[in-house]
């Protein structure tokens, strides 16, 4: 493969970076002949039927990055809706979303969140999206077993020794801003409880956590929201859920409208009567 100068530089910053201070649950390994031998390692998120597994993504870097996206597929089997036997995978921040602006931290992260929060609707595995929009138990299970034979190793990579930490040895909060702009679903039997934060675009309020939510209830078509965030990356940094809107501006309806149809009578009654006391009252004259 080549690439530029430019290019080269700065891959070699976010490997370095991502070595150094790497995302909860993620990490990279090089080729000691060639850096631009890249794979990410991510691990499976708690609480889906991928914990325990680590997966190898692959990374193939061309002349066009960082305009155009790398290549990048499993080389670890999973059974998932969004990537396919052979590690293709479906999701639109490495096609139509990609901005330059991106790189492998973005891309890992979002594979990670792909983890936690499958689309069977735009599925690459037919067969992964039926079952988990059918049966998720069934789907659940599967994705274990699979996971246990071929993700999960008898020692955890080494390279997950190194601990999620800034240069000062505290933990870091640097922000890793992701996008997944495919709508996706919660699985229906897996409650997950999540915060409820605005996003900060919204002009009702500004960006701030908000107390625990819920868990979520079964839905067949719990579409999500997609500005995910942070380098500790979980299942409530993966989902930011809009409060319901109230209705705005509504017409009165009720007891209260019937009373103020009443008033608005009683006082054009009252008006009327009166005008026609002051009729009688001229004629007399």
């Amino acid at each position: 493969m080549s690439v530029t100068p430019a290019t080269m530089r700065r891959l070699m910053r976010e490997i370095t970076e991502l070595k150094n201070n790497p995302p909860e649950g993620i990490r990279v390994v090089t080729s000691e002949e060639n850096m631009l031998e890249l794979t990410g390692i991510v691990e499976g998120p708690e609480q889906t039927p991928y914990a325990g597994g680590y997966f190898r993504v692959r990374f193939q870097f061309t002349h066009e990055f960082p305009a155009a996206p790398p290549k990048c597929w499993f080389t670890t089997k999973i059974f998932h809706p969004n990537v396919s036997s052979a590690g293709e995978i479906c999701v639109n921040t490495l096609k139509k979303d990609w901005q330059a602006s991106y790189g492998i931290a973005y891309i890992l992260v979002t594979i990670k969140c792909l983890l936690i929060y499958p689309n069977p609707e735009s599925a690459l595995d037919e067969e992964a999206g039926k079952l988990l929009l059918e049966d998720y138990d069934a789907y659940f299970s599967r994705a274990k077993l699979i996971t246990s034979v071929h993700a999960t190793p008898r020692t955890r990579p080494p390279e997950f020794d190194t601990p999620s930490t800034d240069s000062g040895g505290e933990s870091s909060t640097k922000s890793i801003p992701v996008l997944i702009s495919t709508p996706t679903m919660v699985p229906p039997s897996q409650h997950i409880t999540l915060p409820v934060p605005v996003p900060a675009s919204s002009p009702r309020k500004s960006l701030s956590p908000a107390p625990p939510a819920q868990p979520l209830q079964s839905s067949p078509a719990n579409t999500l929201p997609s500005t995910l965030s942070s380098n500790t990356i979980s299942s409530k940094d993966c989902k930011e859920r809009l409060a319901p809107l109230g209705t705005a501006n509504s017409n009165i309806v009720g007891p209260v409208a019937t009373a103020t149809s009443k008033a608005v009578k009683r006082a054009a009654t009252a008006g009327g009567s009166g005008v026609e006391k002051r009729k009688k009252a001229l004629k007399r004259l």
